[in-house]
């Protein structure tokens, strides 16, 4: 898959000292959905802004589709949709005319269908003539992706869209989302919400302290750094662990009538087998066991509590 947007060797430090992003390199493929993970403060934003030509690098380049965003940021700007964080709009004007006058400033001809066609994907239609104070926090929300989506962008960034929303608002969106998708619309996201990223992501990175520190596909991801772990219901509590078994770094509750053990599952034996044998061995009994896949939401916790 060719790719649309290319990072190379970006940074960016700001007056104060604080280096927002350092050496970070890039690929966005054509047509995918990119997940960015990271905590509080650890560079999402400032590269949403760089690409989108609102904050300037201190180092390194950004192409979008070829086009150099510092020489050519007209061409690329042009082709980029960004629904930031804050709600930035004018609050006593109305739907359609906020929506309208963004297409205009793209360079857009009038277009009352297609405008109409966003309003309608948005669940925004009724209310096309109300002014923006008057709605509620989250079709506010939905004004912002219809303004970003104005211009027919190639690429959209949506900068905690669904913060602030309903389930059932924050349902149509992500379905909004996957129709812009499949029509070949690239979308960059960044999401407290990690079930959203798993759900919805063709690849996830994961920032912090303004490093990149990986980018993978998110099957592979789960594959990779994804960990089971065997749950035994014991038929009768236990107080230490016996010595034998402590190759197995088995987690005891607190009322020491269950066992966690945790494996790997891309090792060549995941040792199931001979952990039960040797748990009858050591007279523990247990009447029932489950397994559980890490989620996502573990993999970034474990990633992001790493030392650097």
């Amino acid at each position: 898959m060719d790719s649309i947007i290319n990072i190379a060797d970006l940074c960016k430090t700001y007056a104060s000292g604080f280096q927002a992003l350092k050496n970070v390199n890039l690929e966005i493929r054509q047509g995918e959905i990119l997940a960015l993970l990271g905590p509080n403060g650890a560079g999402k934003t400032t590269l949403i802004n760089i690409v989108c030509g609102i904050v300037t690098p201190s180092h390194g380049t950004v192409t979008v589709a070829g086009h150099d965003i510092i020489r050519d940021y007209r061409a690329t700007r042009s082709m980029i949709g960004l629904v930031p964080q804050e709600l930035a709009t004018d609050m006593f004007e109305t739907v359609w005319n906020t929506v309208s006058f963004s297409r205009g400033l793209f360079g857009k001809s009038a277009n009352h269908a297609f405008v109409a066609k966003v309003l309608k994907e948005l669940s925004l239609f009724d209310r096309k003539n109300s002014r923006i104070r008057t709605l509620s926090g989250g079709m506010k929300r939905r004004v912002m992706i219809a303004k970003a989506l104005a211009h027919e962008p190639q690429i959209l960034f949506l900068d905690e869209p669904t913060a602030g929303v309903d389930v059932e608002l924050r349902k149509d969106m992500w379905q909004t989302v996957r129709e812009l998708r499949a029509s070949g619309v690239t979308i960059i996201l960044t999401t407290h919400y990690i079930h959203e990223a798993e759900e919805m992501a063709d690849r996830i990175g994961v920032i912090n302290h303004g490093e990149l520190i990986l980018v993978e596909e998110k099957s592979a991801l789960m594959r990779k750094l994804g960990k089971k772990q065997l749950s035994l219901q014991l038929q009768h509590p236990i107080g230490d662990i016996p010595p034998a078994l402590a190759s197995y770094r088995l987690e005891k509750n607190g009322a020491g009538d269950e066992l966690i053990y945790t494996y790997d599952t891309q090792a060549e034996r995941t040792g199931i087998t001979t952990l039960l044998k040797e748990l009858t061995e050591a007279g523990i009994r247990f009447k029932d066991l489950q397994t559980r896949q890490s989620s996502l939401e573990d993999i970034f916790v474990n990633l992001v509590a790493r030392p650097k």
